[in-house]
């Protein structure tokens, strides 16, 4: 039997795999990395960021989101960007690291890829800052001051990385960055093209000249028109596609430059009256159509939870049902 790590290189590579990878098995994500507490509030909390981003999770939501009241939104001016935008510090002491230093020897990587995390990438940074709405416009109306900010960024996700590889040394990295709705990317692929592809080219091509040897950029969204920029870019799994990509025509095209981890929507199956008999249904379907090579059946969910106890582990026990039946 093959280990988790294996079967995944199998996998993604065309090979012979002996069972699906069954959704984030592989990965052994490293959330004491001590910049990533402060990506997130609790429900029903407020919370404020080092960029100075404040995040709200209102009671009964699934998630949080930036507040972009005029008393609260952070770049109220793309122009002068420099005035308002400034990058929380790295932290660097012993202390810091300690935590996610002792994660990462603790794991065996020949079993699972010892795994760093940055959520909130590129783009969304760009409109926490200032909200959507503003963010595309700054896009179309004031594009020198917006590459000046994406390289700002840029800079700042490359000190991050940095201290990742030197403290963790990690084998694989997990990126959000969310690009679209359901139905499409927020930008035209022209557009991404010229303002994200050559910022991520240097984000994860400094990964992989450091030893990491697996990039897995979440975005669960419509992307199928961006594939080419993410192949481009250096991902090797995009992790939350939806139905909505037409994945297995994605796996045709593309699978032998990049798999694909999802289908399997959240909205579909993780919800207050979700049942197993749901979950099995949507598992089944997506294993079938997808099949055993460039695809791992996951929830299209950006971490190896569920918003609703008890679908994460369902959808895991039913991919390992597809196992008995597939394999």
């Amino acid at each position: 039997m093959l280990t988790k790590r294996q079967n995944l290189m199998e996998t993604i590579k065309g090979g012979n795999p002996d069972r699906f990878v069954n959704q984030y098995e592989f990965m052994d994500l490293i959330m004491e990395i001590p910049m990533v507490n402060d990506a997130f509030c609790q429900p029903g909390k407020e919370h404020t960021n080092g960029w100075g981003v404040t995040y709200r999770w209102p009671e009964g939501q699934i998630g949080q989101f930036p507040v972009h009241d005029e008393e609260h939104k952070v770049l109220k001016d793309i122009t002068e960007w420099r005035k308002y935008v400034k990058a929380p510090a790295v932290p660097t002491s012993s202390e810091a690291w300690a935590a996610a230093e002792a994660h990462a020897k603790s794991v065996d990587r020949n079993e699972r890829f010892v795994t760093g995390v940055y959520f909130g990438g590129l783009f969304e940074m760009c409109h926490n800052l200032m909200s959507m709405e503003d963010a595309l416009m700054a896009l179309y109306e004031e594009p020198e001051a917006m590459h000046e900010l994406i390289d700002y960024l840029t800079e700042y996700e490359l000190e991050y990385a940095k201290a990742v590889i030197k403290h963790v040394h990690p084998d694989a990295l997990f990126h959000h960055d969310d690009w679209g709705s359901q139905k499409s990317s927020f930008i035209s692929p022209a557009m991404f093209e010229e303002f994200y592809v050559p910022a991520y080219k240097k984000v994860y091509g400094y990964y992989k000249a450091n030893g990491v040897e697996l990039i897995v950029h979440h975005c669960d969204s419509y992307a199928a028109n961006l594939v080419p920029y993410m192949i481009e870019m250096g991902v090797d799994i995009w992790q939350g596609v939806m139905t909505t990509n037409n994945t297995p025509e994605l796996i045709k095209k593309y699978g032998k430059e990049i798999s694909f981890m999802g289908d399997i929507d959240s909205g579909v199956v993780d919800f207050p009256e979700w049942t197993p008999e749901i979950v099995t249904k949507e598992v089944e379907r997506a294993c079938r159509n997808c099949g055993k090579l460039y695809f791992i059946p996951c929830l299209s969910q950006g971490l190896n939870l569920s918003s609703f106890p008890g679908v994460y582990e369902a959808a895991s026990k039913a991919i390992d049902e597809m196992n008995k039946k597939m394999f």
